[in-house]
């Protein structure tokens, strides 16, 4: 059999993605047996609680179409009925999977059945093709949708996509594709149904947890580990693959029940929000960020005759615009004298006068390795061997603020639509918005350096076609 005999075509549209926490407003089911429709249900189902304004200008259902509607739990043997003996057909079906399991469960009852995946079986068939989603599908194949985003116009639009596939290709093509499609994902055992699925396609940040539930309010809520991704779904979903399972992951894997996550327009404020969520948060399986509250540059002392020819000067918290003769940026001690040495190395200069080696009289050890140019046994001045370091130095040296003013970064992400704008000023991010008029305000702030996000916004800056986005506030 190139298809299972039986088949439920289901779609469910819910008050959000997460399949624990959200809940059914509507359902729908074609129940397919040997390629003929037996039946066909679908229902309002009330929630029990408000539908967001964002969701219901999607899906078109309002609070007051479902407040008469009955809850799930007066449709339960209707939907185990119409399921039952059947394969679990959806889109991203474990999404749908998940809600109805859940539901289910809700009720105090069990619910098992296999689960066939259109989007995998999409993908299996036309390969060719990178985009899978039921609007693709829809575009590419000339499917009828009587309702997009309502139960039953997207119900309809499955079956009529499979028939296609059915008719389309032989029949042990078709079988090997289902296969392919049935294939249960490896999920981690704590993790409710669908939750993986229910993980949106877009950038953002992402927090796995070891608890089922959140704590109540006021209560801590540690993460075990925090991260970005470009691909929030794809990102987590690559944690808990067969592939990744062993160190880090397979303990993350063992020990995760909780998945949350942050939408953002673009790679740029995943950055932002992912540093700001580490340091507030502090996560167990992250490497421990370190801090920059004590970060510092160096200042070169003019004529100084006794080592070390320089100091710190804390920078951190402080307005980049009120430095002067300040190079790099330096998190600790042994960050600058790690740069020290190589620039020793590099161009010949002594430790002994950098301070990095104790002693005060003759050359130092570097001089009579040839690694040091004599400044130390009166072969050079120690102005000459000064500005040599000072021209060394100029290679780390914090760039000045290439615009006038404060600037504005937008980002955009095509699929979701989400916006957000970035107001930088003086290599300081002073605050983001979902859009620049709100970011007005913020412009008055004086900017306060924090290493981090100045390392983030120059390697960000650094990729090809960044600085075009950069506009003045």
């Amino acid at each position: 059999m190139s298809l299972p005999r039986r088949l439920a075509f289901i779609d469910v549209e819910s008050t959000g993605a997460h399949p624990v926490r959200d809940r059914i407003t509507e359902i729908a089911i074609l129940r397919v047996e040997d390629g003929e429709v037996v039946a066909r249900w679908d229902s309002l189902v009330d929630p029990g609680r408000p539908i967001p304004a964002l969701i219901q200008g999607v899906t078109g259902i309002s609070d007051d179409m479902v407040a008469g509607a009955p809850a799930f739990e007066a449709v339960a043997d209707t939907v185990a009925g119409l399921l039952e003996g059947c394969v679990f057909v959806a889109h991203n079906a474990r999404f749908d999977y998940g809600f109805i399991k859940n539901a289910f469960a809700r009720s105090g009852r069990e619910f098992d059945a296999p689960v066939l995946c259109t989007v995998k079986l999409s993908r299996a068939l036309y390969p060719e093709h990178h985009r899978h989603g039921l609007d693709a599908l829809i575009e590419r194949h000339s499917l009828v949708c009587t309702a997009r985003h309502r139960a039953m116009g997207d119900a309809e639009v499955l079956w009529q996509f499979v028939q296609l596939a059915r008719a389309g290709f032989a029949a042990e093509v078709l079988e090997q594709a289902v296969a392919r499609a049935m294939k249960a994902p490896q999920t981690p055992p704590g993790l409710p149904e669908g939750l993986l699925e229910a993980l949106p396609d877009v950038p953002g940040v992402y927090l796995l947890h070891a608890e089922a539930e959140a704590p109540p309010p006021g209560r801590s809520d540690r993460p075990l580990y925090i991260g970005r991704a470009a691909s929030l779904r794809a990102r987590v979903k690559e944690h808990f693959s067969g592939a990744a399972r062993k160190g880090r992951d397979a303990s993350l894997a063992a020990q995760v029940q909780r998945v949350e996550w942050r939408e953002t327009a673009g790679e740029l404020g995943a950055q932002l929000l992912e540093h700001a969520l580490l340091c507030a948060l502090r996560p167990s399986a992250n490497r421990a960020p370190e801090s920059g509250a004590e970060a510092f540059a160096l200042r070169l002392l003019e004529n100084r005759r006794r080592p070390p020819i320089w100091q710190r000067v804390k920078i951190a918290g402080s307005d980049p615009g009120s430095w002067d003769g300040l190079y790099g940026a330096f998190r600790t001690p042994r960050e600058a004298d790690n740069l020290l040495r190589e620039l020793a190395l590099l161009y010949r200069l002594c430790p002994r006068r950098l301070g990095l080696e104790a002693g005060a009289t003759g050359a130092c050890s570097a001089h009579a390795a040839r690694r040091c140019a004599g400044v130390c046994a009166g072969r050079e001045t120690p102005a000459e061997h000064d500005a040599r370091l000072a021209a060394a130095l100029e290679a780390v040296r914090v760039k000045p603020w290439p615009w006038p003013g404060a600037v504005v970064v937008g980002e955009r992400h095509a699929d979701s639509g989400r916006e957000a704008f970035h107001l930088f000023a003086r290599w300081c991010h002073l605050a983001s918005a979902d859009s620049v008029d709100a970011l007005a305000a913020a412009a008055e702030r004086t900017p306060a350096f924090d290493l981090d996000i100045w390392r983030i916004f120059s390697r960000w800056l650094a990729v090809p076609g960044n600085p075009d986005r950069v506009r003045l506030l």
